[in-house]
């Protein structure tokens, strides 16, 4: 019998929480450029951003944990879908491109996060607001949103064709 996450399919907990994380990190992420943007509250954006960075760190820690030592791999966290061995190869093959381009955005964003957020440590100080950070700090923060946001897109595309989609 095929265990199931708690959204339903042939998953692991951690596989789901991490796609929840996943569609609520960009609404999160564009609150915070919302606060720092129109509300000037500076000291709320670093919050939020240090917290999501924090917590997105440990999430995607605990899912690779999870996917990789408890389970042994994706692979086999499919293989629950009970399929035949040929249906399985096929979903495996045609799941792996998807993976792939997921991977090319989720291995770029903790790189450019802990870029960003650690600069911004050391260049932005009390009070906090504008400094000549400022420009770099804004290239950086964009580069950073636009990669977390095509993890999230390639991250539950990859959900739906390898575990929902059948």
């Amino acid at each position: 019998m095929p265990s199931h996450g708690f959204l339903g399919y042939p998953t692991t907990f951690m596989l789901d929480f991490v796609v929840c994380a996943l569609a609520l990190v960009v609404p999160l992420l564009l609150w915070s450029l919302w606060l720092v943007k129109f509300r000037k509250q500076y000291a709320a954006h670093k919050r939020l951003q240090i917290s999501l960075g924090v917590i997105l760190l440990l999430a995607v820690t605990a899912f690779e944990v999870d996917v990789q030592l408890v389970h042994g791999g994706w692979e086999n966290i499919v293989a629950q879908q009970q399929l035949s061995p040929e249906g399985l190869a096929a979903k495996v093959s045609a799941v792996r491109p998807w993976l792939l381009v997921h991977l090319l955005f989720a291995i770029t964003t903790p790189l450019l996060w802990i870029i960003t957020i650690t600069l911004a440590l050391l260049r932005f100080r009390q009070p906090l607001g504008p400094t000549t950070h400022s420009g770099l700090h804004k290239i950086l923060g964009w580069a950073s949103t636009i990669d977390i946001t095509l993890t999230s897109v390639t991250g539950l595309l990859f959900y739906y064709v390898a575990f929902v989609r059948q």
